[in-house]
């Protein structure tokens, strides 16, 4: 279970920001939210099912999301894919001269099997230069370990299988995945956890593809992902998978002279639609290939499909980069209700995703503290905002105002038709009509209006 991840200095994110699971005090209308959308998880501690990021285009919405992903490939790989003195693949915010050539900060507080574990790291392109690990079951927080530029300093009673490991780790690989790679019980544990923390970039994210095709290829997860594609509408009725064999291809290279080329052993996922005569009696089974004859919107579920099903089943932390990519919004709020009802998410599983769908804003689906905000500054800098820290009542239309600006964190628009050599200013000793004003028209409560 997630309970907050922060970063500082990667990417648009300058100044330090939080994305918190935890339930805040406060009473939602209508009240059931506050029983379906919240769960105890240790103690007095409450978390959030669920999480929703807005924000304008090229906000910071999707560096969140690759933030996440960062942390999760450093702890998972870096031990195993590095080598000595390779730069490590980490993007500070290049915008300032404070900042260009500092470290970045990326830090996870989550628990599990009833430990809460707060985890992080300061990294720079040449190195980690520190990291940290520390954990508690109560309310005392005891470290594990604790590394600077110069020492890694382990204790002996609770992470006794990092003990003389703080020399076979590299200057640009984590102590974690080190001691992961030496079987550390505990570090394989935490390790496991990251690797259960499902990351999915948006629409065409490859890694999602191949994972896809790799669970289907090993049948895991089958019967239920056509269950659930068959209650989407969609027209399918089942799915075959086909082993397709490493063959060799004659292609032409840059200069023109053919040359054979090996491709790999694949997986071919096949839709089955039903083909029927004039008269509408079924005649046989059609295929289609899944990624080159299906719609976009039909690829995006089925890529989605199995992270979702497979997080719900694990209880683990689902990450979605714009989840209304390509997809109904019907469906999407479906989709959050499966994460938001008690009975379908009996684990406690968490999604946390990035949209524009203002609709949800409006179908009483969060609390206040399950809707978050991506705004950049006039410097290029992302801030990171939950709609609780706004003095906002309980029945307040949430979407109505985001809409209008009153929560920040939407695109201001310049004169668009000026843009496009139209002439929507005001000529000398001429009179300004309202309706020629393009950039007004855009402004988010003339669109509300239009909407209603």
């Amino acid at each position: 279970m997630l309970v907050a991840f922060s970063v500082e200095n990667y990417r648009s994110f300058q100044e330090r920001v939080t994305l918190s699971m935890v339930a805040a005090d406060l009473k939602s209308r209508p009240e059931t939210l506050d029983h379906t959308n919240v769960f105890p998880a240790h103690d007095d501690l409450h978390l959030l099912t669920s999480a929703a990021v807005y924000g304008a285009n090229a906000g910071g919405k999707s560096n969140l999301v690759a933030a996440i992903r960062f942390m999760r490939s450093l702890v998972l790989n870096s031990s195993r894919e590095t080598r000595l003195r390779e730069p490590v693949n980490v993007a500070p915010f290049r915008l300032s001269s404070d900042t260009a050539d500092q470290p970045s900060f990326f830090e996870i507080v989550f628990i599990d099997q009833g430990e809460i574990y707060r985890y992080g790291f300061l990294v720079s392109q040449q190195r980690v230069e520190e990291e940290w690990l520390f954990a508690t079951r109560t309310t005392r927080e005891g470290y594990l370990f604790e590394r600077t530029p110069d020492n890694i300093k382990v204790n002996r009673r609770s992470f006794k299988e990092g003990l003389g490991l703080e020399e076979r780790t590299r200057p640009n690989a984590l102590f974690l995945s080190v001691a992961t790679q030496w079987n550390g019980k505990r570090a394989g544990q935490i390790a496991a956890w990251f690797e259960q923390l499902l990351v999915d970039a948006g629409i065409d994210d490859p890694i999602m593809q191949r994972r896809l095709e790799r669970r289907y290829a090993r049948r895991e997860l089958a019967p239920e992902i056509v269950a659930f594609v068959r209650n989407l509408d969609l027209g399918i009725d089942d799915i075959q998978v086909e082993r397709v064999p490493e063959r060799e291809m004659s292609v032409r290279g840059p200069d023109g002279t053919p040359r054979l080329v090996i491709t790999p052993d694949a997986t071919r996922i096949l839709t089955v639609h039903t083909r029927y005569d004039s008269d509408g009696n079924p005649l046989a089974d059609e295929l289609f290939d899944l990624f080159s004859e299906e719609s976009q919107g039909t690829r995006r579920l089925f890529v989605l499909a199995e992270p979702i099903l497979t997080t719900l089943r694990q209880g683990s932390v689902l990450v979605i980069d714009e989840m209304d990519a390509r997809l109904h919004p019907i469906l999407i709020c479906q989709i959050i209700q499966l994460f938001n009802t008690p009975e379908t998410n009996p684990n406690h599983a968490q999604l946390i995703f990035t949209t524009h769908d203002t609709n949800l804003l409006g179908s009483q689906l969060f609390r206040r503290d399950q809707i978050w905000f991506v705004e950049k500054s006039r410097r290029g800098a992302s801030t990171l905002s939950s709609l609780a820290e706004y003095r906002v009542r309980n029945d307040a239309a949430y979407e109505k105002n985001y809409i209008a600006g009153r929560y920040g964190a939407i695109p201001y628009l310049g004169d668009l038709g000026a843009a496009i050599g139209a002439n929507t200013g005001e000529e000398e000793g001429e009179s300004k009509d309202e309706d020629s004003n393009l950039s007004s028209a855009f402004s988010g409560e003339v669109i509300w209006s239009e909407i209603r």
